[in-house]
């Protein structure tokens, strides 16, 4: 009997040997960025790239992100694969032109007659010190946007198949990868496959309460439930893909526990979590009230005391977890006690009548 052989893979090899696979079975494939040539990115993760398949495969752009994602919009419409990389999420800002009026409307304005296979990636996130403008978490910019897909990965297993799902993809693809994950290490076997975008999957199951998160936040669940042991049993869903959202997985675990907390690292106002809860109440009712814990509503400092009381933490996500259920137990007790006082006092009215 054959005994296959798990090799170690960080995030970011991962993501690289995804572009590695699509570069050497397809011709079409074609990176593009700033310094992700010699450099190997600002990340490390294009590193050896440019010398397995050379400078007309691997184009290393100037610093102008709008013009260089129209050439790929343009390179994607007549019949390349091109993935861009944006050194950082907070840079795509200067490109929101070619991907949300362009990229994401012309298959639909042409009723299908030209497709745009594009993959934009690029690093979000903060916990290193970077600043208010090379920190933050934007994924609901593009999760609003009809046309584009935004997939999240939490693990090197889901980064690789869910990047070989997004170059394969005749769509624009928002791939976001959180630095914090970078060198997280995972066993890949050799035979890895690829995975399909829109598929949540549940990272843990549980009866109390439904944990929902994405990207360097799901760990964050993952530890929360680790300490909390077996006082609050958590079912944690990892969304991997934010649109299209997987509705379907959500409200049958939330069905099954009747609690809902949303974990993530954009802000809380406008945040992806209010869709996730908009999405699950419209068809479950909930035990208690939904709860979310994001980042704070400001920029991101530069120092890094500051920066760590903005992002979720494991505190936070426990503290929310309790509330939720120390206060729907107090509820459920409330509950039973006027139950048990309604029918003392009918059972008098009739005694005495």
């Amino acid at each position: 009997m054959s005994v296959e052989i798990m090799s170690q893979m960080t995030f970011r090899e991962a993501i690289r040997a995804a572009m590695d696979d699509a570069l050497r079975c397809d011709d079409r494939v074609v990176l593009m960025g700033e310094d992700i040539g010699g450099y190997g990115g600002a990340f490390k993760v294009t590193e050896g790239l440019l010398e397995r398949f050379g400078p007309s495969r691997i184009i290393e752009t100037p610093i102008s992100e709008n013009s260089f994602a129209g050439v790929a919009v343009g390179a994607a419409m007549t019949g390349l694969r091109p993935v861009v990389e944006f050194m950082f999420m907070d840079f795509m800002a200067l490109a929101m032109d070619q991907i949300c009026n362009h990229a994401a409307k012309m298959r639909y304005m042409y009723a299908g007659q030209c497709t745009v296979p594009v993959v934009f990636r690029t690093p979000f996130g903060g916990g290193f010190g970077y600043g208010a403008s090379h920190s933050q978490s934007l994924e609901s910019w593009f999760a609003h946007t009809p046309g584009l897909k935004v997939v999240i990965p939490s693990t090197p297993i889901a980064a690789r198949g869910l990047l070989a799902a997004a170059i394969e993809d005749d769509n624009p693809v928002i791939f976001l990868e959180n630095k914090a994950l970078y060198n997280l290490s995972q066993g890949m076997s050799p035979k890895w496959q690829q995975m399909k975008i829109g598929r949540a999957r549940i990272v843990r199951p549980g009866s109390d309460v439904t944990v929902v998160s994405y990207g360097r936040t799901v760990w964050l669940a993952v530890d929360a439930a680790r300490q909390l042991g077996t006082s609050v049993d958590m079912e944690i869903v990892d969304l991997q893909t934010i649109r299209p959202l997987d509705r379907d997985l959500l409200r049958e675990s939330v069905g099954r526990t009747g609690r809902l907390l949303v974990v993530e690292d954009d802000c809380l106002s406008g945040g992806i979590g209010s869709e996730v809860i908009a999405s699950v109440v419209e068809r479950v009712a909930l035990r208690s009230p939904a709860a979310r814990v994001a980042c704070a509503e400001v920029p991101l400092p530069c120092c890094q005391s500051l920066e760590r009381a903005a992002l979720p933490s494991v505190a936070r996500v426990m503290d929310a977890i309790k509330g939720m259920v120390e206060n729907n137990r107090e509820l459920v007790d409330r509950d039973a006690k006027g139950r048990c006082e309604r029918h003392t006092s009918t059972r008098s009215e009739v005694a005495c009548s």
